[in-house]
């Protein structure tokens, strides 16, 4: 489509495009989620990306690729979304971190994949098809995945929760009067009750849930919204090579980055909890990018000097080293903010306030194609404005639960409960 010289701003038109339609799509789909069931959205986003994905592919010029790719994203955020909150629903309260990270270790292979795949395509229409397909085995769900019983009894929808109940003891042979006692009379006296769904702006008159949302809402805004400062600066430094091998080096590195931050959460948060490292991550986000931001600058003006010994190379081989722990760092901070804030959000309006999480996510990764579509102009004042967020992070941090270890909220009472807890154990001997 000749996307060069004065068309090349409608390549970033097309990435903004798609960002937009997660954002979007997150909003959307949570508030639908929380009210009709995770099962449903998720079997018509799988439909509707399928539909829209294969469309893509039939693109005719930019306007028509770009405008698909926006209900492409918007129908990816809800299958990503429902996953999401299933994966933790599903999950005993020791396993559900490790169930979300076993999932961003399958994303990130998926990343290592895709120039293999491309390379063996050749064609962007045949390569965009071929990563729409497998969605094909994702209506398999239907039958694999049973509604959330969490969100069921969360909401007051008591015999459709005895049905799938008495499924899974059919399924299990189990026997529901002897294995189960006591459950089924339970459900038996409640079935009068008519489901009950929780409005979002109910969250406005708490007093610690809002406040916990806000707070992770902004950390994954930032940890997202900064690592594209990172990503720019280390890749700006790099020893200019053929773009073929330069791609292949950006692109690898951005995802062996991702792939060793993840690895390092599973040691943060078995060790220190999801606050502690979390703070961690933040503290580490904080100190790259202070030091990219002033350290750099005095090596700058030490470096003009005849007498110094020091040469543009040592400045770089700084910035790089920056870059590649601030990537690192902000990677984990933004993964753990939304897993975090879907974790204590109460199950009748998790979809929506995780949503809220994973849209943050989408607006700090949305400042990268609107700053290269105004050709970079505002860089360096974008990485000073998410440098402070990232200081007022480190104390808003503080003001959070520890939810490691501790079962799922269910309503907005009990997400209430959630207060905050020293960082440190108590001493032998203090209540």
């Amino acid at each position: 489509w000749d996307l060069v010289c004065d068309n090349a701003w409608k390549v970033h038109v097309a990435k903004f495009s798609l960002l937009v339609g997660l954002i979007f799509g997150y909003l959307i789909t949570g508030c639908i989620a929380d009210w009709f069931g995770r099962r449903p959205v998720l079997l018509f986003s799988i439909i509707f990306i399928l539909i829209f994905g294969l469309t893509v592919a039939l693109s005719v010029n930019v306007t028509m690729f770009s405008t698909l790719r926006f209900f492409e994203g918007f129908c990816l955020a809800g299958v990503t979304l429902t996953l999401y909150a299933l994966r933790i629903e599903l999950c005993p309260p020791g396993k559900r971190f490790m169930i979300t990270m076993v999932a961003s270790f399958v994303t990130t292979a998926g990343q290592f994949l895709m120039p293999g795949l491309a390379a063996l395509c050749r064609d962007w229409q045949v390569l965009q098809a071929l990563i729409i397909c497998p969605f094909l085995l994702t209506l398999l769900y239907w039958s694999i995945f049973p509604e959330s019983l969490r969100w069921l009894m969360a909401t007051h929808q008591f015999e459709s929760a005895k049905k799938l109940i008495l499924h899974f003891t059919q399924k299990n042979h189990m026997n529901p009067e002897s294995d189960i006692k006591g459950v089924m009379p339970e459900l038996e006296k409640e079935l009068s009750r008519r489901p009950r769904k929780v409005c979002i702006v109910k969250v406005v008159g708490t007093r610690n849930l809002w406040k916990n949302i806000v707070v992770l809402c902004v950390n994954s805004l930032t940890g997202f919204g900064i690592h594209h400062c990172f990503a720019r600066s280390m890749m700006g430094h790099e020893v200019k090579v053929p773009l073929l091998e330069d791609f292949y080096a950006d692109y690898y590195a951005a995802a062996g980055i991702a792939l060793a931050s993840c690895l390092a959460m599973c040691l943060a948060v078995r060790v220190l909890g999801r606050r502690g490292g979390l703070l961690l991550f933040m503290i580490l986000t904080a100190l790259a990018s202070l030091l990219q931001l002033g350290l750099l600058n005095l090596i700058g003006k030490y470096s003009q000097h005849p007498d110094s010994g020091m040469s543009d190379s040592v400045k770089d081989k700084f910035s790089i080293a920056f870059s590649i722990v601030g990537m690192f760092a902000s990677h984990a901070v933004g993964s753990l903010s939304v897993f975090f804030c879907a974790e204590i959000t109460p199950t009748v309006i998790r979809c929506v306030w995780a949503a809220h999480g994973l849209a943050s996510a989408g607006f700090g990764m949305l400042t990268a194609p609107i700053i290269e579509l105004h050709n970079q102009k505002g860089y360096f004042l974008h990485h000073v404005i998410f440098a402070c967020c990232t200081l007022i992070c480190i104390i808003c941090l503080l003001l959070l639960p520890e939810s490691r270890g501790q079962s799922l909220p269910e309503s907005i009472p009990d997400g209430e409960h959630y207060t905050r807890q020293p960082l440190l154990p108590p001493r032998r001997g203090e209540e």
